[in-house]
């Protein structure tokens, strides 16, 4: 792992002791949010991402060396391997590279060139690539005429040969790099509908013939035609021009054109279209794959991390309803805690008789569980049952929130929702997550598979490890960043918690249940399997609001809590008095307390706790309100301005939920009024915004929306919601191609 220091430090921009430091902490097991939160002076005040940066390479490196290791011993047991070769292994620092230094020696399936080498014909082949002008290749293949050895004439082992110049260019490390940069450069990728899948491909018709370069091609385009290939609909190529292919072949291979010449031109030709061509068009199509997948993976990670870090309301006594015409609104009772209290099934939507008695209902169980605040699921019905309950005679000035209850049906039917509610209906448990989503996003979120919670593109499509690995690191990242109360966090959210694994999480849990409240963090080592080592990782993230000593309720590590009461005793005072008397904070100097084992940005992290113990960094919870009125796509009409919130975020724009049961689509070219690279330049998820309906199809329940500041109509309608604004005004610049279509972009996650 050292060997790597240097490249990786150049790579990052970092320096050497940077990372020998962070790859030392990482291999005794430390965390990447306990490194960048506790190990700063260690580091170098690297950040998550850095310290997560040189992990990961670290680990590319490592995978690259037990290539080269597993390379080497191949070709030492063949006895293959020269000095020259096993130096030429070492210089390679990229897996093409070295696969392509091995690929002559590669154990191989019986292939053209191998049946022509048995028949003798490998001279032969060495006497055409010298293309001597005087030299006729017929009348050099007589002697290699061989009957018995299935060699018939001139023609047939000139052929053979052939073969073996072919298979022998296409091995040749530097044609294939010179022609894997090609690929990468110059290849255009054409995608064409298959005969007869127009009418049941109608959903990629904007890639029935469509051609872009692969160095350039955006990720939702590449997946979108993927797919398509997948589904039998579309024809995928990734390729250059083959005559300049076959000229970069020439320019390596081709000495004249003399009759040995014209052999060797063919031998390239063949080399090319046969085995060079496909080979690399492999290998691009996968590059490229990985290249889409890394951008949505991006964008999938950037969503996730911020619906993640969504302000909670807060431990409160909710009352939460999951909305439904036919079956009813599920609505439950939640203590501040998020314990269930009471649930009953409500039909405020089938009769006047019954819609009076749901209102009674709610009104009941506020009353009777002093309820201080509603959270309505925003599917089905949810407009239409936030109206019913804010018509409700003499309900109480509580909020009304309706909350996003994607995933909420995954949480109902997982393991740990039946091992909480074992007797309990899926959909009154849905009811349950609903409520508990207002409560603390992050803590409920973390239950559900992020991929099922519906803020990502093409999150099927993309390779399933990276995605995994991804999203675990943004969630571990917000659990950590937030911290978690030691005595009501859930098995699967202390599982995200810095040093707990699945199984320390389930005991941390049953100790807990067994043994009562945690009274303070030393409590912590009295779980079973928690070690020294675990606690360390744990013990800073975890809080106990409820222990005597006011540092467990706060970021600070126990660790240095010697250095919180020597501040306090150097000012004569408690520590509870530096927490809550910002007058005696500003007399502590924090340099003075710099030692070997303490440095400056441990103190100052420190410093800014004490200031705010315990301080949450989501935003403060505000309530949003769609327009009135508006509850379906029929209401809308182009012009209309409305509010609504960002629910999802892609590569080609961003979807809104304007509160009509589906979300509309701002695109690329409709987020501003100047250029936008990418939708996360000027939106972010979860925000509120004020959009302008461009376009709205009734039938194939589509909505195009914008945030571009239109011209003023005096005449274009005004919904009640959010001030009216946006970017400044400049001329807009809008991209060519089926995307002036409002509605054609959204073909893209069909």
């Amino acid at each position: 792992m050292t060997d790597f220091i240097p490249q990786v430090a150049l790579e990052l921009n970092l320096t050497p002791w940077q990372v020998t430091a962070t790859a030392g902490l990482l291999s005794e097991e430390a965390t990447v949010p306990f490194i960048a939160r506790y190990r700063k002076e260690a580091t170098g005040g690297l950040d998550e991402v850095q310290v997560a940066k040189i992990r990961d390479r670290l680990k590319a490196l490592a995978e690259l060396e037990q290539r080269r290791l597993a390379i080497i011993k191949s070709l030492s047991e063949r006895d293959l391997l020269t000095a020259e070769l096993e130096s030429n292994l070492a210089k390679a620092e990229t897996l093409a590279t070295l696969e392509d230094i091995y690929l002559p020696f590669k154990p191989k399936r019986r292939t053209r060139a191998l049946i022509a080498q048995e028949k003798g014909l490998g001279p032969l082949a060495a006497l055409i690539l010298e293309q001597n002008p005087n030299d006729d290749p017929m009348v050099l293949a007589e002697p290699f005429i061989d009957e018995e050895k299935g060699v018939a004439d001139a023609f047939s082992a000139v052929a053979g040969a052939r073969d073996i110049l072919a298979e022998k260019f296409s091995e040749d490390p530097e044609a294939r790099q010179s022609l894997r940069t090609l690929f990468e450069t110059e290849g255009v990728v054409k995608s064409q509908v298959l005969k007869g899948k127009e009418e049941a491909g109608q959903n990629y018709s904007d890639y029935f013939d469509f051609s872009d370069k692969v160095a350039t091609i955006l990720s939702h385009r590449y997946l979108a035609i993927r797919r398509g290939e997948a589904e039998g609909i579309l024809a995928l190529s990734i390729v250059p021009d083959s005559e300049r292919a076959v000229s970069i072949l020439n320019k390596l291979f081709l000495k004249n054109d003399s009759l040995a010449g014209r052999q060797v031109a063919e031998a390239i030709k063949d080399s090319y279209k046969r085995l060079i061509s496909p080979s690399l068009e492999t290998e691009v199509r996968l590059s490229a794959k990985k290249k889409a997948d890394l951008a949505a993976t991006e964008i999938f990670s950037q969503n996730l991390g911020e619906l993640l870090m969504e302000p909670p309301l807060g431990e409160r006594p909710i009352l939460a309803i999951d909305p439904g015409f036919r079956t009813g609104c599920k609505t439950v009772a939640l203590g501040a805690d998020g314990r269930l209290l009471e649930y009953v099934a409500i039909q405020p939507h089938t009769s006047e008789g019954a819609r009076k008695e749901a209102g009674a209902k709610v009104l009941s169980l506020i009353k009777t569980h002093n309820l201080t605040a509603i959270a309505i699921g925003n599917g089905t019905a949810g407009r239409e049952t936030e109206a019913f309950v804010r018509a409700i005679p003499n309900l109480p000035d509580i909020p009304i929130v309706l909350v996003n209850e994607s995933g909420a049906s995954i949480y109902s039917a997982s393991e740990e929702a039946r091992r909480e509610f074992p007797d309990l209906d899926l959909t009154f448990r849905g009811a349950v997550s609903i409520g508990r989503r207002l409560m603390d996003p992050l803590a409920e979120l973390v239950k559900i598979d992020p991929k099922s919670i519906g803020v990502g593109q093409y999150q099927h499509d993309v390779d399933q490890t990276l995605l995994k690995g991804s999203l675990d690191d943004v969630v571990v990242s917000c659990v950590n960043r937030v911290g978690v109360e030691a005595n009501t966090a859930s098995e699967k959210l202390l599982s995200y918690v810095s040093g707990l694994s699945p199984t320390l999480a389930r005991n941390f849990v049953k100790f807990r249940s067994d043994h009562g409240p945690f009274q303070s963090r030393q409590d912590f080592l009295l779980v079973p399997r928690l070690g020294p080592k675990a606690f360390e990782q744990c013990a800073g993230f975890l809080r106990i609001n409820q222990s005597s000593q006011i540092l467990d309720r706060s970021a600070v590590h126990p660790e240095t809590y010697w250095v919180v009461e020597k501040m306090a005793q150097d000012l004569r005072v408690g520590v509870t008095d530096l927490l809550e008397h910002s007058a005696l904070r500003t007399k502590i100097k924090p340099q003075a307390y710099v030692s070997d084992l303490v440095g400056l940005p441990t103190l100052m992290d420190i410093m800014a706790e004490l200031e705010k113990p315990g301080r949450d960094p989501r935003r403060v919870f505000r309530t949003f309100s769609f327009a009135q009125g508006l509850e379906k796509l029929e209401d809308l009409t182009p012009g209309l301005k409305i509010p609504g919130r960002i629910t999802n975020i892609t590569a080609f724009g961003a979807f809104v939920d304007v509160g009509v049961h589906h979300d509309g689509l701002v695109h690329l070219s409709e987020m501003a009024d100047h250029y936008v690279r990418t939708p996360t330049d000027v939106v972010r998820l979860g925000q509120e915004v004020q959009v302008t309906v461009l376009g709205v199809d009734i039938s194939r329940q589509r909505l195009s929306l914008s945030l571009r500041t239109l011209p003023k109509d005096k005449n274009a309608p005004v919904a009640s919601g959010l001030p009216t604004g946006g970017p400044p005004n400049r001329k807009p610049s809008r991209p060519k191609g089926p995307f002036n279509n409002p509605f054609a972009a959204l073909k893209d996650l069909n």
